[in-house]
């Protein structure tokens, strides 16, 4: 019996073995030009919410003066919308890379 116990564990973790090397080699396809072009989507999801802020905060404030500046709150706003909207991507890639489909 302890004999038995002892194939099933070691079969396994042959199997665990076999599983993360099949993984690594499907992860292997990716290139460099994969991970440029990835942090330049990022890169623009952080930055096209920051312009378009500051681009409303500008007409704003040009047809509507006040005493605080809707341009820098904007701005602002918008680069907080941008980081959130790169951080759920990056987030969802790095789940997506941690489960990945199991052959």
């Amino acid at each position: 019996m302890a004999d038995e116990n002892k194939e099933t564990t070691f079969s396994r973790q042959i199997g665990a073995q076999a599983a993360r090397k099949l993984k690594a080699q499907r992860g292997a396809k990716r290139s460099v030009w994969f991970g440029l072009g990835m942090s330049g989507l990022i890169g623009w999801s952080v930055a096209i919410p920051t312009l378009l802020g500051a681009v409303l905060g500008i007409w704003v404030d040009k047809h509507y003066p006040s005493k605080f500046s809707w341009t820098l709150m904007l701005l602002f706003l918008g680069l907080i919308v941008g980081c959130f909207n790169a951080w759920h991507w990056v987030a969802s890639e790095y789940k997506e890379m941690q489960e990945g489909p199991d052959e």
